[in-house]
């Protein structure tokens, strides 16, 4: 039992300290010489004292760690997310919006023209939607490496042919990449992007290389109606109370999926939530998208990717995306 309690303890020092010494690295004010030291003492400390619990057989030095991790934990409870900082221009403002019975007015969608990462053209505009025309809803996925991550978006679709896509996104201060890491450590904020396809998507398949999904929603038109209302919300709560983007808690689907449980509560939380990249079949076992053919086959039309990167800078981006795409379902 001693060698159980002793072995226990050794793994919750190690995983509590590995997990504080990141924390210092990722939100240590000051630069990068300055985290890079608070990380190294840290790490010094709990090996040190780790040395000296098991040496000595003492239990004193647990105690000095329990004590120096409180004080971490202090700290880390002071680091609170802000809408004020020094933001990259494709995430610099906040979507509002304001809902008069069928009338959604969004003020900052964004349409960029996008001619590489560090090339563009911006514009920020202010768009009314009627949601008695509302009659699609499309899940958008975009791959940029492995095959089991994606970025979901949903769009949705009016029928005098405009589209605005949603997406949950990190808010990236000037100059900074975005790390996986990094989104376990409070080192981004969320922001709730409202966007034209021709910016939000074009930019993934045509600038950034990335390779995109467009699967159409079996969704009835309350639901869409009730999802859409629902970003329109988050979006007004960011802008009012500001949050920290999480890699696993806080990301592109879980907010979405926090979402949808407001009008669907039964619906289960699934590590396909996680692994985006399999979002597909998590939307067909829950009827959002068509089930009426194989899951490959749906996937092969669903591909986008080509067509993007076709469209001439004048052309219907969002016609030209979803030619040939097959008939939408929607009741």
């Amino acid at each position: 039992m001693h060698v159980v309690v002793a072995v226990f303890t050794g793994l919750l020092l190690a995983a509590s300290g590995t997990w504080g010494t990141l924390a210092l690295w990722y939100r240590l004010p000051g630069g990068a010489a300055v985290r890079a030291l608070g990380s190294a003492l840290w790490s010094v400390l709990v090996l040190g004292l780790l040395a000296m619990a098991v040496m000595r057989r003492s239990g004193w030095p647990i105690g000095v760690y329990l004590a120096a991790f409180a004080l971490l934990l202090v700290w880390w409870g002071s680091i609170r997310p802000s809408n004020d900082r020094i933001w990259a221009d494709d995430v610099a403002r906040l979507m509002r919006g304001e809902v008069h019975g069928n009338r959604v007015t969004l003020t900052d969608v964004r349409n960029f023209t996008w001619r590489s990462d560090d090339d563009y053209d911006v514009r920020w505009e202010t768009r009314t939607y009627d949601l008695a025309r509302l009659v699609s809803a499309d899940a958008i996925l975009s791959y940029w490496g492995s095959r089991a991550i994606a970025h979901a978006m949903i769009s949705f679709g009016f029928d005098d042919g405009r589209h605005v896509v949603f997406s949950v996104e990190i808010r990236k201060k000037r100059g900074e990449a975005f790390s996986s890491i990094g989104g376990f450590f409070k080192q981004f904020e969320t922001v709730l992007v409202a966007a034209e396809e021709n910016d939000i998507v074009r930019v993934r398949t045509n600038v950034r290389g990335e390779d995109d999904y467009l699967y159409p929603m079996t969704l009835e038109r309350p639901t869409m109606r009730r999802l859409f209302l629902s970003y329109v919300e988050a979006a007004n709560r960011l802008a009012e109370r500001p949050a920290f983007y999480n890699t696993v808690t806080s990301n592109c689907t879980t907010l979405v999926y926090r979402m949808a449980r407001q009008i669907n509560p039964g619906l289960p939380m699934d590590i396909r939530l996680l692994l985006t990249g399999h979002l597909q079949g998590y939307l067909r076992d829950h009827d959002a998208i068509d089930t009426g053919e194989p899951e490959g086959v749906q996937r092969a039309r669903a591909r986008i990717t080509e067509k993007a990167r076709r469209t001439a800078p004048d052309e219907d981006f969002s016609r030209a995306i979803r030619a040939s795409h097959g008939k939408r379902q929607t009741r």
